[in-house]
């Protein structure tokens, strides 16, 4: 069954697009949904004049750790615009939610509670990022302001605590809105709406990129051959995720011999697939958004911080340490992405469910006793292949970093091996879900016609 639904979706064709017309309407309404966000992206905050604000970005910014931030916001920050914060205040309250479901009693107890326990989860997250923001989004304001006066560039058109409140106000406004256009998009459109305007963010920097690497190779500040060099890594980099994404464990599933019509009893067989990445781009997602957001506060905050003092002197030379392809850096990342792949994918896969769920059909693993023995041996399947999807994940995301900081070529940082991840893994799970939508439209084009043959037959 599996294998003729394989080869029926590879049988899909362009054609079909013009038939299926709930998918066409799902398509519209995302990249609708992504216009919007990309239009948000150039409207500055209230009080910020855009081309000191451009100046001033360019003079501190530009090849630093904020170039990740301003990456996955789609160039706001630079602009600093209202959807300056994009959704990572939005992702660290998902985190804390979701971390507090695992450790709190009373979390755990509300998520067991089924669709109205995960509706006051989402609402304990909306609470949570509006805290986020504001805390965030005022230290942002301060720190423009601090910024601004320290290279003598008038980026704020009247410096103050109004423009810190309007400021704030704003970027809470556009957090939210972009929070409610990504759940808009994964209900009514395609794909994971979070994900998508994360990518969607990294595609628009791209361009960029590349007008800036040909004009460094054509005036020659930039080597022809070691852009040659990386671009022959990325490319193998993107073949090794979509060689992974793909690789699967599968569990072989058992049920009793059942009668058949002819009388012969037969077993039936089914397989349990075990991804060996579970947690998709979810870790480098949320180690990003947990290393970001307080060392984008710090330096905000640094950039007047007297460096004669001891507690200046420490505090740039943290900075200095947690600078894009630093080995403190590297190290934390790493380390926060081998969490989070362990962390979420305990909470995707619940072996003690699964086990309960496969005693309840009659199925069994062969060789295993239903029941704790199965949750025992699942656990340790999972746990051995989320060592490798985890080792796996990090190598894509820190080697490239590590080799361009290496060669100090910082221009390149804007298309590491995060957002090649977040790229290949956000596309080919939007590619899988229209497949699914033409594959669903045209079961039920032989639905239809089966009918209509039935009631002619009568």
């Amino acid at each position: 069954m599996a294998s003729n639904a394989e080869r029926l979706a590879t049988n899909l064709n362009l054609s079909k697009f013009g038939q299926a017309t709930d998918l066409r309407k799902r398509l519209w309404f995302t990249l609708g949904a992504l216009i919007i966000f990309r239009m948000l992206s150039f409207v500055p905050l209230p009080g910020v004049d855009p081309v000191a604000q451009a100046l001033l970005y360019q003079n501190n910014a530009a090849g630093g750790f904020l170039d990740i931030f301003n990456t996955f916001s789609g160039g706001s920050l630079e602009r600093m615009s209202l959807i300056a914060l994009g959704v990572m205040p939005y992702i660290t309250a998902s985190i804390v939610v979701q971390l507090g479901s695992s450790l709190s009693p009373t979390l755990a107890a509300i998520k067991k509670e089924g669709e109205t326990g995960r509706k006051k989860l989402n609402q304990y997250t909306r609470y949570g990022t509006v805290a986020l923001t504001a805390i965030q989004g005022y230290f942002l304001a301060t720190g423009l302001e601090t910024l601004a006066a320290a290279n003598g560039i008038q980026a704020v058109v009247e410096p103050g605590l109004m423009f810190r409140i309007v400021a704030t106000i704003s970027l809470i406004g556009g957090t939210m809105f972009l929070m409610w256009l990504g759940e808009q998009i994964t209900s009514r459109g395609i794909g994971n709406g979070i994900s998508l305007i994360i990518m969607s963010g990294i595609i628009a920097q791209i361009p960029g990129l590349v007008a800036g690497l040909l004009d460094g190779v054509r005036t020659g500040s930039v080597d022809g051959f070691l852009v040659l060099a990386f671009v022959a890594m990325f490319i193998s980099i993107v073949l090794l995720i979509c060689f992974v994404e793909r690789g699967q464990r599968r569990v072989l599933i058992q049920y009793p011999k059942r009668a058949t019509q002819r009388g012969m009893m037969q077993a039936d067989r089914s397989h349990l697939p075990l991804k060996i990445n579970t947690a998709g781009v979810i870790p480098p997602i949320f180690a990003s958004a947990l290393l970001l957001m307080p060392v984008t506060v710090t330096q905000l905050v640094g950039t007047n911080v007297d460096t004669e003092t001891t507690s200046g002197a420490i505090l740039q030379q943290v900075l200095q340490y947690l600078q894009h392809g630093q080995p403190l850096y590297l190290l934390l990342y790493g380390i926060g992405i081998a969490f989070f792949c362990f962390f979420y994918t305990a909470v995707v896969f619940n072996p003690e469910e699964t086990a309960e769920n496969l005693k309840k059909a009659g199925g069994f693993i062969p060789g295993i006793r239903p029941g704790k023995n199965t949750e025992i041996y699942l656990d340790y399947v999972l746990t051995r292949i989320t060592v490798l999807g985890a080792a796996y994940i990090v190598l894509v995301c820190l080697l490239p970093d590590y080799v361009m900081g290496l060669t100090g070529q910082t221009q390149f940082f804007v298309i590491g091996g995060t957002s090649l991840l977040i790229l290949v893994n956000v596309t080919v799970d939007t590619i899988t879900q229209i497949q699914s939508h033409l594959l669903a439209h045209q079961y039920g084009d032989l639905l239809k016609k089966a009918k209509l043959k039935g009631s002619r037959g009568r």
